[in-house]
């Protein structure tokens, strides 16, 4: 027994060293053979890899974005269509929440003195928005709790706005008209860098002034969108469960009145979508892999009739089929395994490559080499089938005659 396996392993290895031998002795021809497999490996590993650096790097943003926040959308009732400021402030009181940032968007006429502006946008915050991002004013003062109480006409505008209508002038005390009403303004931003996750959606505001002035000149005394900021230890989950119990008695329990977004929402479908974008691209790749199959399995018939005297020889010395099988199965095999060991390299090189120009961070996806490897082995063995049976179905006799 310890014999016939012995004997099985040393013809393994033979048919190892004989595979080699056959690839290095036919140089171009292998490798213009293993270059489909290598092309289409170095797609599969450079796609799934980068598109898993990409995900890394919007991931982190948007963390980075909403770390802390969950931003509600209300929809509300035929009785009740948003929540008004006390409705607010019993949100604010809740063990889970540091605060709430109401926004009212509003967009418009913007003039001051000839000039003229239109399709302005407008933002209504209240005076927590700029205790919770203080280095946002660069000049002047904030929007405080005495403008939200008494919704004052002022605002703080952006510096796109300073540089439109008061270039080369301090604006602080000036006067705009929003929608041909009057409004001082108190401060300038040089970018909005708050907002947390609203301000993917909804994006930055030209000018921001109270949010109880926008329900002023919106006529109306309700907010239909909010972020929430959580306390210090609070989840997501937490706070998520708590707001929904309070807004469910606020809408009276009716269904589809709100919705809540968090951050693990919004990663979760950004997850989905890269991970069938990485499928789909992957089986785009995978078509390059099939047509170096095809190439494989072209060179290995060809291998199989320039080597029929080979072949009816072993026969005729007492080989059996399935060890001339074997052998040419074994040379498909490592043919196929070389081009997807370059390939992998070559993809992990490019897919770097690609990281340092989208300026993202490299991942190194251990699923894509494995699946390079295995698609890799797997097209070696598939291709290489057919002729290798056919190799081991030839009979001694006829081999040798028609040699």
């Amino acid at each position: 027994m310890l014999k016939r396996i012995r004997g099985t392993f040393v013809m393994l290895w033979e048919c190892v060293t004989m595979s080699l031998d056959n690839i290095r002795s036919n140089k171009v021809r292998s490798f213009l053979t293993l270059l489909g497999i290598m092309i289409g490996v170095t797609a599969v590993i450079a796609l799934i890899t980068t598109v898993s650096g990409v995900t890394g790097s919007i991931s982190n943003s948007f963390t980075e974005l909403g770390v802390g926040t969950i931003t509600v959308s209300v929809t509300g009732t035929d009785l009740k269509t948003g929540v008004n400021a006390e409705d607010l402030a019993r949100l604010s009181a809740l063990e889970t929440v540091d605060g709430v940032v109401p926004s009212v968007n509003l967009s418009g006429r913007v003039a001051y003195g000839k000039k003229v502006e239109s399709n302005v946008t407008v933002a209504g915050k209240n005076a927590y928005y700029f205790n919770i991002n203080p280095d946002l004013i660069v000049d002047g003062r904030a929007l405080n709790f005495v403008d939200d109480d008494n919704a004052s006409y002022v605002c703080v505008i952006s510096q796109s706005m300073v540089d439109t209508f008061f270039f080369g002038v301090n604006p602080v005390g000036e006067t705009l008209y929003l929608s041909g009403l009057p409004f001082t303004v108190v401060g300038r931003y040089d970018t909005d860098s708050g907002g947390g996750i609203a301000a993917i959606f909804t994006g930055r505001p030209d000018v921001i002034i109270p949010y109880t002035t926008g329900l002023r000149v919106l006529n109306t005394a309700v907010v239909n969108s909010f972020t929430v900021y959580l306390a210090e230890g609070a989840t997501s989950k937490a706070a998520s469960e708590e707001m929904e119990a309070l807004l469910d008695s606020l809408f009276d329990f009716e269904e589809d009145t709100f919705t809540i977004t968090t951050m693990d929402t919004i990663e979760d479908t950004m997850q989905t979508m890269m991970g069938m974008m990485s499928s789909l691209l992957a089986g785009i790749a995978s078509i390059a892999l099939v047509v170096g199959g095809i190439g494989i399995m072209n060179m290995m018939l060809t291998t199989v009739t320039e080597r029929t005297m080979e072949i009816g020889l072993k026969k005729a010395l007492g080989a059996i089929p399935w060890q001339i099988q074997v052998q040419f199965l074994i040379e498909s095999f490592l043919l196929s395994l070389i081009g997807g060991f370059l390939g992998i390299l070559l993809g992990l090189a490019l897919s770097w490559g690609l990281s340092r120009v989208l300026d993202t961070v490299f991942v190194l996806n251990w699923g894509a080499v494995a699946l390079g490897v295995g698609f890799s082995a797997a097209v070696g063995i598939i291709f290489g089938w057919a002729p290798a049976r056919k190799a081991s179905r030839l009979n001694p006799i006829d081999a040798l005659r028609a040699v």
